[in-house]
Order: C-alpha cells, then sequence, then structure tokens
C-alpha cells in the first residue's frame, strides 16, 4: 500500500478534519484544493472541478427534486398535519403498549413517504409519542430505539432523496430506485413491528385513550395517504418524473394543511426557510464532495480502495460483503451523503463487473446493489457515537432519557436493519422484482 500514500494521506487529513469538528463540505473542498496543489496535479485540474461541479450538481435537473420534497416535509411537520395523523393512529390502535408502537412506527412511515427528512420526523416522533410510551410502560431503551428506527426510515422510504442521490450516482432511473426500496422497506417495518410486539407481550393490555371511528380516523389519516399514493404513484409509473412529482407533493402538502385550516403565509415563510437551509447544506456537500471525488481519483484513491477490497479475494460474494462492511463501518463516522458522492463512482463500477450467478445484470444489478447500499447506509443514522438520529432524539427530550440508554435502546434495531440486509442480499428479487 506504499505506493497508494497520497491517496492514504488524503483521506487521512479529511477524516481528521470531520473528526475535529469542521464543516464536513469546506472539509471536503479544502482537502480537494489542497491536494492540487502539493502534489504533481497541475493547476488546470481547478477549472475541471468548476466543469464537474456545473454539469454533477448546478445543471442537474433531477436534483431539482431535492428541494421540492423537503419543503412538502416541511410543510406537513410546521402545520401540523403530521401531528393530527400521529394522533389518530394512536386512538385508531386503541392507546395499549403494543398499539403505541405499532402507532409510532405507522407514522413513521408516512412521515418518510411524505418528507425523507430524517430529523424532522425523529423529532416529530419524540416530542409527541415518547410521553405516551411512557405512560404505558414502554422503558427508555425501546422508547428510544422505537422512536430513532422509525424516523430513520425517513432515508430509505421513498421519495427519500438519498434515494435520488444513489440513483443519479449509478445511473439508475429514480422511478427503479423508488419501486425497488418498497419491499426492503416493509420487511424493515416487519422486523420492527415483531421485535416491539415481543418487548411488549408481558405489559398490561388496558387501554389508555379511547377508540374513534373509522370515520374519524379515515378523516384524519386520508389525505395524508392519498399525497402518498399520488406522489409515488406517479413517479414508479412512469407518468411524472421526480422533479415534476414533487412539485406537485409541495402543492398537495399546501392544500392539505389548507384542508385542515392549517396554512398560512407564516407557514409558507418557515418552511421556505427551512427549505433554504436545508437545501444549500446538502448542496454544499455535493459540491465539496464532487470536488473530492474527482481530486481523490486523481491522486489514485480509487486504485488504493479497489487493491484494499482484492486482499480478500475476488469471488463476487465476498466483494459485496466486503464492500458493505466498509459502508457500514464508515457509516459511524460519516454522513450517507459523502459516502454515496465518495465512494458509488469507485463501488459501482466494480460491482457491476461481477458475475453473482443470480441472472442480475445492468440495471437491475445497480438497483439490487443501490438498495443495498442504502439500506446499509441506513444505520449510519443509529450507529454510536455519530448517529445523526441519536442526535435528534437527544436534543428533543433533554434529560428524559439518559444518553447511555438511547445507545443501548439502537443495538437491537441496528442488528434488525443488518438482518433486513443480509435477506436482501440473500434475495435479491425484493429489489428487483417490484420494478416498473
Amino acid at each position: 500500500m506504499i505506493e497508494h500514500g497520497t491517496a492514504i494521506a488524503m483521506a487521512a487529513l479529511t477524516l481528521t478534519g470531520i473528526l475535529m469538528g469542521y464543516r464536513v463540505a469546506l472539509v471536503l473542498g479544502g482537502a480537494a484544493a489542497v491536494f492540487i496543489l502539493v502534489t504533481d496535479t497541475p493547476p488546470s485540474f481547478f477549472k475541471l472541478l468548476l466543469s464537474r461541479v456545473y454539469s454533477n450538481v448546478l445543471s442537474n435537473w433531477l436534483l431539482v427534486a431535492v428541494p421540492m420534497f423537503i419543503f412538502m416535509g416541511y410543510i406537513l411537520e410546521k402545520s401540523g398535519v403530521a401531528e393530527i395523523s400521529l394522533k389518530a393512529a394512536q386512538r385508531a390502535l386503541g392507546g395499549t403498549p403494543a398499539g403505541m408502537c405499532l402507532s409510532v412506527m405507522l407514522i413513521g412511515v408516512l412521515l418518510a413517504a411524505s418528507s425523507g427528512i430524517v430529523g424532522a420526523s425523529v423529532v416529530l416522533l419524540a416530542l409527541l409519542a415518547l410521553p405516551r410510551l411512557q405512560e404505558v410502560g414502554i422503558d427508555d431503551r425501546l422508547s428510544a430505539g422505537l422512536i430513532t428506527s422509525s424516523g430513520t426510515l425517513a432515508i430509505l422510504v421513498p421519495p427519500s432523496i438519498m434515494l435520488i442521490v444513489l440513483g443519479d450516482q449509478l445511473k439508475v432511473p429514480v422511478g427503479d430506485m423508488f419501486a425497488g426500496a418498497i419491499l426492503p422497506g416493509v420487511l424493515l417495518v416487519v422486523l420492527i413491528s415483531i421485535y416491539t410486539l415481543i418487548r411488549t407481550r408481558g405489559l398490561s393490555q388496558v387501554a389508555m385513550i379511547e377508540r374513534t371511528s373509522l370515520g374519524q380516523t379515515l378523516w384524519h389519516l386520508g389525505p395524508l395517504i392519498l399525497l402518498i399514493i399520488c406522489v409515488l404513484g406517479s413517479i414508479i409509473g412512469g407518468v411524472a418524473t421526480p422533479t415534476e412529482a414533487a412539485g406537485v407533493g409541495a402543492f398537495g402538502a399546501l392544500l392539505i394543511a389548507l384542508i385542515y385550516g392549517r396554512a398560512s403565509v407564516a407557514l409558507i415563510v418557515r418552511a421556505a426557510e427551512e427549505t433554504v437551509s436545508a437545501t444549500s447544506m446538502i448542496f454544499l456537500v455535493l459540491i465539496g464532495a464532487t470536488c473530492f471525488s474527482a481530486v481523490f481519483r486523481k491522486v489514485g484513491g480509487d486504485a488504493a480502495i479497489l487493491d484494499l477490497i482484492g486482499l480478500f479475494g475476488t469471488d463476487p460474494w465476498t466483494v459485496i460483503l466486503v464492500v458493505m462492511g466498509m459502508i457500514f463501518l464508515l457509516g459511524f463516522v460519516l454522513d450517507w451523503l459523502e459516502i454515496t458522492l465518495i465512494l458509488m463512482p469507485i463501488f459501482g463500477p466494480l460491482v457491476a463487473s461481477l458475475d453473482f450467478g443470480n441472472g442480475l445484470s445492468g440495471t437491475d444489478l445497480m438497483l439490487w446493489f443501490g438498495i443495498l447500499v442504502a439500506l446499509n447506509l441506513q444505520t449510519s443514522f443509529l450507529t454510536p457515537p455519530f448517529g445523526f438520529s441519536l442526535f435528534y432524539l437527544k436534543g428533543a427530550v433533554g434529560e428524559k432519557i439518559k444518553t447511555i440508554d438511547i445507545y443501548r435502546g439502537v443495538l437491537p434495531f441496528i442488528t434488525l436493519q443488518l438482518l433486513a440486509l443480509a435477506i436482501l442480499i440473500l434475495v435479491p428479487g425484493l429489489a428487483t422484482g417490484f420494478g416498473p
């Protein structure tokens, strides 16, 4: 690995900067600039970076869907529509310990399918569901694990921002990515639901809240479910592009807020401000990672990573397991966006060249790999010490739950996600069998 010293030094410098707390986007861009200057890379490479940023980020029409989906999510959150849906689900399921857990999971899915914003989902579930979970006797560890894992579904369940970026990097149509994530998402929800039902089996089953009628439940949940069906159905069915569907979703969220009497100019302004902030962060990381990836490959970073994988052998199944292991370990210290933008251009062609003997090739192979990566990266939001969902939860609940209980509480749910990942590796049809 001595011949890869420059690439290793660049990776080490970048990781050190991130661990020291500097802004990720600035660290990535700064590392790219430094290694252009200290290596034999010609200064004209800066012009190439500008060209790559413009073509891959600034002029990428697909990425216009990102702020629109974010805006849709913030409208639903800040208008109180998501809160109405959560309370309706809790009443519909009767308020028993098992019912309360299932209601948290159900609303986690609905929030995921309507916004794709992990932070908003986790904070909302923490503020609204934690008091009810504690009332029915759910311990802090299970509550923490359930809330964070349910909120983190927003990164996997379409219309996920991560699926849009992954599809763009792997050259897989976003509609295919959305369709491919449905069954793995259902599998994960089923596994988590079974686990929580087992954990709550010995608790008192006396209902804590009064059930509501079917009509009331449909009134409070129906508009949100209809919005999700329209947005995802139009993309998966090929009726609309992701960008067009995102615009329709943003308008639909405003319409739902209007139906419930929650729409106002102040709401739109607050949601727009949050959208600009979140979108700016994402695109700044996109620009920094695009620059880093180009320079990292120029100094031999892709060859260094491929040689590292080659140390474990060339068998396709060994390669995919090593790749998944590397992504999982990097998830402890890096965000999904950096991992996707830096490693997918390297891992994508490698996996595309492999024959797994399962009949997958071309787009289907890349779709399967993309969903594997998405499911794997979802664990990065839960893995200590830098799992974002853990910080979102702690920030929302304060001293109501100890940090150590949050860390211990998420461990079973990380295991469940890894189990789902193993099942998807063994059964590729879960990702490819539901495609358009």
